[in-house]
């Protein structure tokens, strides 16, 4: 009992950290610390920005708090129609697009990360050379053009629909995270490769799902050169190509001095109101897939 005593003592004593530790990690806060000002700071003046007048945005009396509170930035892109028209489009991308994304990359990377798959190695090599060397820029307009995909909503989706990396990231997770007894075991209750990827696979891989989605969506929200290429009509543009539109009318016409300088400053304005705008959803999204994220990212990588 003396002993045990003595071994709980001890065990609740806390080690005591030499200054060598001491001094690395200060040094990891201030690095970490000044990473968390080089985002925090642009996000913190954006806002700002977007909650002030034109005039105190465009004489850059703005720093990280609003100047001459004012909502104008809002109500005038919130009451351009456009806006509203481009915002269901890019929603409209970005679920679509992601699910049949996900879905695709799993369909590759589910026989690729199995060990029995006849010739697995010589396509995994195969997509990666396609990662190395693309066809560029016209190559691939021609084939939408071919597809009849232009000025349709197919030409945002189908073009980038799988991604290389996103292939092997799921290959990777599905080779070394899920064991290989669970596919074993389903062979034997004779349940068929469909049956094992839904009940199975899927399952296991959420975090992975949640990686791969969060990759896609966040690439199809943001896309807008695609729209360049191949969209003609107004009521296809996503929201990205709509507020550069919006900008770039703000920013031309008008020979009176007095309407050029009212442009510009709206123009200055509407450049943080449209960012803050486009940046809420991703922003609403992230928190409930951050903790999948955050596991997915890691457990693939460990053995891979």
């Amino acid at each position: 009992m003396v002993s045990t005593g003595k071994r709980r003592r001890r065990s609740g004593r806390r080690i005591r950290e030499s200054n060598v530790d001491r001094v690395f990690m200060l040094g990891v806060y201030l690095l970490l610390s000044t990473f968390l000002a080089v985002v925090l700071i642009p996000l913190l003046h954006i806002l700002a920005s977007s909650f002030s007048s034109p005039n105190a945005v465009s004489s850059g009396r703005v720093t990280l708090w609003p100047v001459e509170f004012s909502i104008r930035g809002y109500e005038v892109a919130l009451s351009n129609s456009q806006v509203i028209t481009g915002f269901a489009n890019s929603l409209f991308y970005t679920s679509v697009g992601t699910f049949i994304s996900v879905s695709l990359t799993v369909a590759i990377a589910y026989p690729l990360s199995r060990r029995d798959f006849v010739g697995g190695g010589i396509i995994t090599r195969i997509i990666v050379f396609t990662m190395l060397f693309a066809g560029g820029v016209i190559p691939t307009y021609l084939v939408v053009q071919s597809l009849g995909m232009l000025d349709t909503r197919w030409a945002m989706i189908l073009p980038q629909a799988v991604g290389v990396w996103q292939v092997i990231i799921a290959r990777t997770y599905l080779r070394h995270s899920i064991p290989e007894e669970l596919f074993e075991a389903a062979e034997i209750d004779g349940a068929s490769d469909l049956r094992v990827l839904w009940s199975v696979v899927l399952p296991l891989a959420k975090p992975m799902l949640a990686v791969i989605a969060l990759m896609y969506a966040i690439y199809q929200w943001n896309s807008y050169f695609d729209a360049l290429l191949y969209l003609k009509s107004d009521d296809l543009y996503p929201l990205q190509l709509v507020l550069r539109n919006i900008l770039i009318l703000n920013t031309e016409g008008g020979t009176d001095t007095t309407t050029m300088m009212e442009r510009r400053q709206l123009a200055d304005l509407l450049k943080y109101s449209l960012i803050v705008i486009s940046t809420v959803p991703v922003l609403l999204i992230y928190p409930f897939i951050a903790r999948h994220f955050t596991k997915g990212a890691t457990m693939g990588a460990i053995k891979g």
